[in-house]
């Protein structure tokens, strides 16, 4: 897809997101055709002129500078990932993001000496690259996946054990969707990234029925539970690392909660069962 058009479609996607009363305007007597804030809305609110930004919106080959894309970021409500995102999209694509296809050796044994916790190593379109046992144990299953499906996303949304497995999956596969959005940006017509999401499109419908609505956001650092079949309710603090040497690379570890001892539980049921 050009660039522009899918600037445009995060414009419409994120204009309908918004209703009057969130940036103070009157909804008004008449009956609106727009769920959300009318084109013209959205122009007097970041000051330019309503034909500008419908031929932005119409993705016309026009430029936009950064100071003006950002005012229609903040009449549009976007936090500072939103704003990123629209500036990145208003961009031609860059060249291809450059990453290991394998995880460096550093980086397996940064996650193998995080044990207990569980923990893994993801690639830039989040592709699983390694993982600890103790991920293993929390996700067993993770050893079987292959090609397309050995990939973060798949497993939230295209693996039906997943939803029981994580407590308030919804929540989760949501904030999880709206951080892969934004995290990439930068492979904008990256061909393996378009066909994981023509198949989770095919596969889930909650992903199909979330992606067109362009939610971003940057990583957040939450607590997330399980329901684990052996080890029963577990709790960990979700969090991810940038490692410097591999930029286009993720570790994420699910760390322990003071005074928790769901890693503990879930080793020792392992070995149980």
């Amino acid at each position: 897809m050009d660039h522009r058009a899918e600037l445009a479609d995060f414009l419409r996607a994120r204009r309908d997101a918004v209703t009057p009363e969130q940036v103070g305007l009157p909804r008004g007597t008449s009956r609106r055709r727009t769920p959300g804030l009318r084109r013209e809305e959205v122009a007097m609110l970041a000051g330019v002129s309503v034909t500008w930004y419908t031929w932005l919106e119409q993705g016309r080959r026009i430029n936009a500078s950064s100071d003006v894309l950002a005012a229609i970021g903040r009449a549009l409500r976007l936090d500072d990932a939103g704003i990123e995102h629209l500036l990145g999209l208003a961009q031609p694509s860059p060249a291809p993001v450059s990453a290991p296809r394998e995880a460096p050796s550093a980086l397996v044994r940064l996650i193998d000496s995080m044990e207990p916790a569980p923990a893994y190593v993801l690639g830039p379109r989040w592709e699983f690259l390694a993982w600890n046992a103790a991920q293993a144990r929390l996700y067993p299953k993770i050893a079987e996946l292959d090609g397309l499906e050995c990939n973060l996303l798949w497993v939230l949304f295209a693996d039906p054990s997943t939803r029981d497995l994580i407590i308030d999956w919804d929540i989760h596969a949501r904030q999880a969707l709206a951080e892969f959005r934004a995290s990439t940006t930068a492979l904008r017509g990256d061909v393996e990234l378009g066909e994981l999401v023509d198949e989770l499109t095919a596969e889930s419908t909650e992903f199909a029925a979330w992606w067109p609505e362009h939610d971003v956001s940057q990583f957040e650092t939450r607590i997330r539970r399980f329901r684990h079949p052996a080890a029963g309710l577990l709790t960990f603090e979700y969090q991810q690392l940038a490692p410097v040497e591999w930029p286009g690379l993720r570790v994420t570890c699910q760390l322990a909660v003071p005074g928790d001892d769901s890693a503990e539980r879930l080793a020792v049921r392992h070995y149980l069962v």
